[in-house]
């Protein structure tokens, strides 16, 4: 049991497999890239997007031949600088399938900047860029025009995946590079861009405020939870091919207590699965449940400890599902500062991406650190 492999998959971009239920989201997607019309993909971390994009892309390249993907994760890039030498080298490794001819098709690509290249052929056949940045600064069109440079040369198209694109928004003089991109990708006739993050009210700026060079640069997607009627097959299908049963009471449950969450029904669904050998039961179920709490504790733990006391107390009222924060009697009951303080903290909350407010009411956006919150808070 210990080599057989799980249906159930988190921590990581999901098999096409582990994969369920978007038929409508990945179809809309499909459609846009295809068509050359921009996308903009919101929703909080670990909802399914990165999964979503991956088959989309993955689907498009064998429907469309005449396609090319080039995908980054801005998670990590920390400069302006850092980003250009990462989108210049992803866009130079898809120009070619073979390692050998990357150089020379940079060489082809180029031709005001001149990057520093070099080929590590072993272990993993990697590309190394750098610029010299006093050159790049004057010639930053050149690179990012590269997508649609290397799509005329190859006559094909384009498709450029930028995860947790709102990091840019990071940058030193960021207003700046933001107005040179929306320039020059406006005008890029063979490249379709799918600019996708986690951090909302960031995303959100960027691509909704009508002040801003990105406005109405696309079609903005606000990607929603994946249905209770969705899982319950999935979760059902993914017990019954590896032999297990898992009753129609259990398979509800999983959802329900995990709010619909992609990444939390699938880490629960596995340690349940994990844990039967024939039938799930309740003590299989709540066994679970406890590993759950217990794995993200430490995670729940700092968070905790990195808000102020009024934050923390803000989390209680709102867990606790209390009515009009900013009552006099509310304020008092769970020690809140003042009405001033509950929409100070409500903000940074939200900013955080721990609180949601949806149709005037408050809610945390990560279902195991509300059970968690509760737990510790009011057991």
């Amino acid at each position: 049991m210990d080599t057989e492999i799980s249906p159930f998959a988190f921590g990581h971009i999901v098999n096409l497999q582990s994969f369920t239920n978007r038929e409508e989201d990945l179809k809309r997607l499909k459609k846009n890239l295809v068509s050359g019309i921009n996308t903009v993909l919101i929703s909080p971390r670990r909802w399914g997007k990165s999964s979503l994009v991956e088959k989309a892309a993955s689907q498009i390249l064998v429907e469309n031949p005449d396609f090319m993907v080039v995908k980054m994760d801005l998670f990590s890039v920390n400069s302006e600088e850092e980003f250009l030498e990462n989108f210049a080298k992803e866009i130079i490794k898809a120009s070619s399938t073979k390692v050998e001819e990357w150089i020379e098709n940079a060489k082809t690509i180029f031709k005001k900047v001149i990057p520093r290249l070099k080929l590590k052929l072993q272990p993993d056949s990697d590309l190394s860029l750098s610029f010299d940045w006093k050159e790049v600064e004057k010639n930053k069109e050149e690179i990012l025009n590269l997508p649609e440079t290397l799509a005329l040369l190859k006559n094909k198209k384009i498709l450029i995946c930028i995860d947790e694109f709102q990091n840019l928004a990071q940058f030193q003089n960021f207003k700046n590079f933001e107005r040179k991109m929306r320039s020059v990708w406006q005008k890029h006739k063979h490249v379709s861009y799918c600019l996708y993050g986690s951090k909302r009210h960031m995303m959100a700026d960027i691509f909704t405020n009508s002040s801003k060079p990105f406005y109405k640069f696309g079609d903005v997607f606000w990607l929603q939870k994946i249905a209770t009627e969705k899982w319950i097959p999935f979760i059902e299908e993914g017990f019954s091919k590896s032999g297990r049963l898992i009753s129609r009471q259990f398979s509800e449950k999983i959802p329900l207590y995990m709010k619909n969450h992609s990444w939390y029904v699938q880490q629960f669904s596995f340690f349940i699965w994990a844990e039967t050998e024939k039938e799930v039961s309740q003590e299989i179920f709540d066994n679970a449940l406890k590993r759950l709490l217990d794995g993200n504790e430490p995670l729940f733990k700092n968070m905790v400890e990195n808000l102020s006391v009024g934050q923390i107390n803000l989390l209680k009222a709102v867990v606790d599902e209390a009515v009009q924060l900013s009552s006099k009697k509310t304020i008092e009951e769970y020690n809140l500062g003042s009405s001033g303080n509950v929409n100070k903290n409500k903000q940074v909350l939200i900013h955080k991406d721990i609180l949601d407010e949806n149709s005037g009411k408050l809610e945390l956006l990560d279902p195991v650190f509300e059970m968690w919150v509760k737990k510790t808070y009011f057991s």
